[in-house]
């Protein structure tokens, strides 16, 4: 067995990429990292900039962009500089935090999910309603418990891994997870497979639960509305949906990479299986809602023309200033 003391870095071995087809992955992964940055700064600076969008809906659309970056910055630098390296390995401390931040992002991204969904169930089942119950304050405090209540119990569970004495150092991933480092100790984890499945139940089934009451009470009241009040509300909640299901899905392949024998699968295939939660949800999110979301593409559009016309009067004024100084 590999000493403790000696356990400072670990190598992860699922970059068995070799050759040119590496340089091709490097751009196709620092060009999705760029885009990813772009659409969410874009959607964020749409939100806080417009006074109109200040809004139950918009803000959480607005932190979800946020969680977006945080996840995206959490993984990509480190697997960018990966790619292009002949050994890839990752600090212990750079490990620990990768799990932390990774972890953390995939919590949170579950909780503002159902955050938004609960926002479409008061405003189409009760909107006479909608602004006595989700007011400023109350607003507030479902954020900052949205926000809390995963970073501390997840902040326990990490302490649970980092107490362990490691006898390895290989992961077999293209990231530091929580059960990997687990998986490398050289005691007993029985402690830490307990607390594990303690939190991923009180961290994950509550935010299921809250989005299934509240699209089971929005198609209920849409069968009883009129058929233009029912496309108005299916409509309203359409790019919610399409967010979740693509977070939902994006996070049922990492959990069948980790509970099911997938050696078999290509290579490229595994590798895609394990980060698709850090890299589709962050991207294609703000598209959604900057395709969906009216309001946010309209004030998209005005931004981008008001910075063009900003532009091309400014270049106006030098050729101006250009040709009277010629006619000196």
């Amino acid at each position: 067995m590999q000493n403790t003391s000696n356990v400072t870095q670990f190598f992860l071995t699922a970059y068995s990429v070799n050759g040119n087809i590496r340089y091709l992955y490097f751009i196709i992964s620092l060009v999705g990292y760029l885009l990813i940055i772009f659409a969410n700064t874009v959607v964020i600076t749409v939100i806080t900039r417009n006074r109109k969008l200040h809004e139950p809906m918009y803000i959480f659309i607005c932190n979800l962009a946020l969680n977006g970056l945080y996840g995206s910055c959490a993984f990509f630098p480190q697997f960018i500089g990966n790619l292009l390296s002949e050994q890839p390995t990752i600090s212990k401390i750079g490990c620990y935090i990768q799990i932390f931040s990774v972890h953390t992002y995939g919590l949170l991204e579950y909780s503002i999910l159902a955050l938004m969904a609960y926002d479409r169930y008061l405003s189409i089942c009760h909107p006479l309603r909608y602004n006595s119950i989700l007011t400023p304050s109350k607003l507030t405090q479902l954020l900052v418990f949205v926000y809390m209540y995963p970073v501390c119990i997840f902040s326990i569970h990490l302490c649970l891994t980092v107490r362990l004495p490691l006898c390895g150092s290989v992961i077999d991933k293209v990231y530091c997870d929580n059960w990997s480092v687990v998986k490398l100790s050289c005691v007993d984890i029985t402690v830490n497979s307990i607390f594990g499945n303690f939190v991923t139940i009180i961290l994950m089934v509550p935010p299921l639960v809250v989005v299934i009451f509240s699209y089971v009470r929005i198609f209920d009241v849409c069968l009883k509305a009129t058929k233009e009040a029912r496309a108005k509300a299916l409509e309203t909640c359409a790019p919610h949906l399409l967010t979740l299901t693509n977070y939902y899905i994006a996070t049922f392949f990492e959990v069948t990479h980790h509970r099911f024998d997938v050696s078999k699968m290509p290579h490229v295939l595994r590798v895609f299986m394990s980060i698709d939660f850090l890299l589709l949800p962050p991207l294609l999110n703000p598209i959604i809602y900057g395709v969906k979301m009216q309001e946010i593409k309209k004030r998209t559009l005005q931004m981008f023309s008001a910075k063009t016309n900003s532009v091309d009067a400014s270049q106006g004024k030098k050729q101006k200033k250009t040709c009277l100084s010629e006619r000196r």
